[in-house]
């Protein structure tokens, strides 16, 4: 067993000690690409969403220089029809390049890189020869034994993202291994990448053209081993007797199309160990800096972000990207690096992004206060306000900043329909996070509560009902919020609840429509 040659099983085995959600069922689907032109694979996808697990779990499947039946004899895999034909059956090239990285300096990375490969497979193969450069020697070693390698490269990216001074030079690198079809398909039975980015792209192609990507914009049938599913989360709440609708508030959002609800591995787990439920991304070794990204100085970023933050979808250019953390050309290169660091989540039939949950939306709402641009103070300034406004009852201040949002917002969102509605009102109270937990479509009484602001336990604050009209009374959209029981959806809450009216005339020319409010308080 070596470090970069054949690594054995004992890393698998470690996670398998632990509590393990079954994800072996991906091996079956990368049996079928053994040896075909589809034999490159790169998975991308957000720290803490299980990829290292992933590469040991292959290295133990794989790797002939141990024996792990044992290890997969309960699992997915074993039921699959490939299971017996490639287990334990290859040598493997394992590198760990975020490790890597911190072994030698930059311009000696890819050098490190040859030189310790080589010496661990002309160690196991003294007969082979060494070959004038690092893939002859590698042929060398695959003809003499008639058996290919299987790489396995997690966290491709690092160098990328840490090193952008060699980038050049790392992907010649990939380029000379993995560009080729001759060299490929003479050394390699398959490759296997993790990262957090796509493969780059070189101009307008990608520098790596023959892998076959599954990135969090498309993740084709790979999508289940994304993260946990809904069954999964399901199972594991009912296993450690955990509130799964908390959990999936929480932790859910991540929507890909391919699969159901993806929830956030990590984050989970955490949860479930320490029963609590908070944010535990800050928590994560991503280095990554949210307010740098979000603070980028492009023309309605800032504006889309306090959107974001409100709960409403955007619309998302994800071919804008360069899939660096360098090269941004505007604010939709910008958004679709935050889905694939996994600050947002994309649809792919709508074209559109958002905050996938409450951990992540705490960790937007911290960061947009330290923006320093005026038009993003202003935003949050302004929220804050309309809260303090509503909680104070001013009902003339609150019409006044509802109807200047519904303005600013008229030209993006179809001014009368109800979803545009509940929108304005996210966007409004954007900066709820630090005195209540927003609640939509609480089933209550003959309906729904469309958005129900429920303060924290530390917030000496009543619970806001929030209801916006259009062509009747604020008092008729108070009248509804009590016909249809909506108090009803925090009826165990015991405490003050502020009933909030809003009314505007729908037929008035744009800039003319006034709205007006009514607030009630109730007890319940």
């Amino acid at each position: 067993m070596g470090t970069f040659l054949n690594p054995g099983k004992d890393s698998f085995s470690e996670i398998l000690n632990n509590k393990y959600v079954d994800k072996t069922g991906l091996i079956g689907v990368l049996n079928d690409t053994i040896n075909t032109t589809l034999k490159l694979t790169c998975v991308s996808r957000p720290r803490r969403f299980g990829k290292s697990f992933t590469a040991k779990m292959l290295c133990a499947y794989y790797d002939r220089s141990c024996d792990s039946r044992k290890l997969f004899e309960n699992l997915a895999i074993a039921g699959d029809d490939t299971f017996e034909r490639h287990l334990n059956k290859y040598d493997i090239i394992y590198l760990d390049m975020s490790n890597i990285i911190e072994k030698t300096e930059p311009e000696k990375i890819i050098g490190f890189i040859k030189e310790k490969v080589q010496e661990e497979v002309l160690c196991e193969y003294p007969d082979v020869v060494e070959g004038s450069s690092f893939d002859s020697t590698l042929i060398n070693a695959a003809e003499a034994n008639n058996r290919k390698f299987i790489m396995i490269i997690d966290e491709w990216d690092a160098p990328i993202r840490e090193l952008p001074e060699i980038e050049k030079a790392y992907l010649r690198f990939l380029r000379m291994l993995f560009k080729g079809s001759g060299t490929t398909d003479r050394i390699f039975s398959a490759v296997y990448m993790t990262g957090i980015l796509p493969v780059k792209k070189d101009g307008s192609q990608s520098a790596l053209s023959d892998f076959q990507e599954y990135t969090m914009t498309s993740p084709g049938d790979l999508a289940e081993y994304v993260g946990f599913t809904e069954e999964e989360v399901i199972a594991l709440c009912d296993e450690y007797k955990v509130d799964f609708t908390q959990m999936k508030k929480w932790y859910d959002g991540y929507k890909l199309r391919e699969t159901c609800d993806i929830y956030n591995p990590n984050s989970v787990m955490q949860a479930i160990r320490r029963r609590s439920f908070e944010s535990y991304w800050v928590q994560t070794s991503a280095a990554y800096n949210l307010l740098h990204y979000i603070s980028m100085d492009f023309d309605g970023l800032s504006k889309m972000i306090a959107e974001l933050i409100g709960g409403a979808d955007v619309d998302v250019n994800v071919n804008m990207f360069d899939n660096d953390l360098i090269s941004f050309r505007n604010k939709d290169s910008v958004l679709t690096l935050l889905i694939h660091l996994g600050y947002l989540t994309y649809n792919d039939e709508t074209g559109k992004v958002r905050i996938p949950n409450e951990e992540i939306r705490i960790e937007f709402s911290d960061k947009i206060k330290e923006v320093k641009k005026e038009e993003t103070i202003k935003r949050v300034a302004e929220s804050i306000r309309l809260i303090r406004d509503t909680v104070n009852m001013d009902t003339e201040a609150v019409a006044a900043q509802i109807e200047k949002i519904h303005g600013e917002e008229s030209a993006a969102i179809f001014y009368n329909s109800e979803q545009a509605l509940r929108g304005i009102i996210k966007l409004a109270y954007f900066a709820y996070k630090d005195y209540y937990i927003k609640f939509e479509e609480l089933p209550a009484g003959s309906g729904f509560a469309d958005i129900v602001y429920f303060p924290k336990k530390d917030a000496t604050l009543p619970a806001l009902l929030v209801e916006l009209k259009w062509d009747k009374t604020a008092q008729g959209a108070i009248d509804q919020i009590k016909n249809k029981h909506y108090p009803d959806a925090i009826k165990d809450y015991g405490g003050e609840v502020l009933l909030v009216g809003i009314n505007y005339d729908k037929d008035a020319p744009a800039g003319e429509r006034k709205h007006s409010c009514v607030i009630e308080k109730m007890e319940l």
